[in-house]
């Protein structure tokens, strides 16, 4: 596959606050595997929250000074990657849909179409279609909501960890289906929420399964918190992270 990115372009890292707080080696696994692959991104000072959490709690008009600052920052970028489909959707899609200023919904126009997930970017835009390296374990893959409906996320990430030695990639019945955790829904509706993840867990159990993986740690972060109160063995880990493992990263 021929790559989309020049030898020498600039590409910037859109870090998510749950990543940056909560799942750094998410973060750090994706900067390793973009040098590993021959590019060197850079890290956006000062860069914030992109708005979702407000967004889907309804408070639109406080979202607004942030995607302007977002779009600001990462205007100069001609690629801007990211560990998390869910906070890619945000500023691909949604952003779409807020009241930003004549020159922010310019320059949206233009960023919408240079950031990516992180196996999007790898796999589509750099042309790697084998990760390599060695990870024997069986591992079932949860297709995250906004990765796969508003990204489009879907053979990227298998045919990536399909290609590493010693993998095992099973797709789960409900694959597709929501975890339950849906950032503050889980919040307004807990009972539901976990309702929801311990089918997707049923599911997932049932094809033996040692690790869960996903291109979105929030997803993981729900239906590990399930797995630990229940006592169940697996283990949750983002796929940049499994491959960044496979090669030793």
């Amino acid at each position: 596959m021929k790559p989309n990115v020049p030898p020498g372009s600039r590409i910037a890292l859109f870090i998510p606050c749950y990543t940056e707080q909560v799942f750094p080696e998410t973060g750090m696994a994706l900067v390793k595997l973009l040098r590993y692959f021959g590019v060197q991104p850079v890290y956006v000072q000062h860069q914030t929250c992109c708005g979702q959490p407000a967004f889907n709690s309804g408070y639109r008009d406080q979202v607004v000074p942030l995607a302007e600052r977002f779009l600001r920052l990462f205007e100069p970028y001609e690629w801007i990657v990211a560990p998390s489909g869910s906070c890619v959707a945000m500023v691909k899609v949604f952003y779409g849909e807020l009241e930003l200023s004549q020159r922010g919904r310019e320059r949206w126009e233009k960023i919408r179409h240079r950031i990516f997930e992180g196996t999007q970017f790898i796999y589509n835009e750099l042309g790697i279609e084998e990760i390599g390296g060695r990870f024997e374990v069986k591992v079932a893959l949860h297709e995250s909501c906004h990765a796969r409906r508003e990204l489009g996320v879907d053979v990227e990430p298998k045919r990536l960890l399909s290609s590493i030695d010693g993998l095992d990639l099973v797709i789960p019945l409900l694959s597709e289906e929501c975890c339950g955790f849906g950032g503050t829904f889980s919040v307004k509706f807990p009972e539901l929420s976990r309702e929801i993840g311990m089918d997707k867990l049923s599911a997932i159990r049932q094809t033996g399964a040692q690790f869960l993986t996903a291109v979105d740690d929030s997803c993981l972060m729900h239906l590990n918190g399930l797995i630990r109160r229940r006592g169940f063995e697996i283990r949750t880990m983002h796929a940049l992270r499994i491959m960044a493992d496979a090669l030793g990263l």
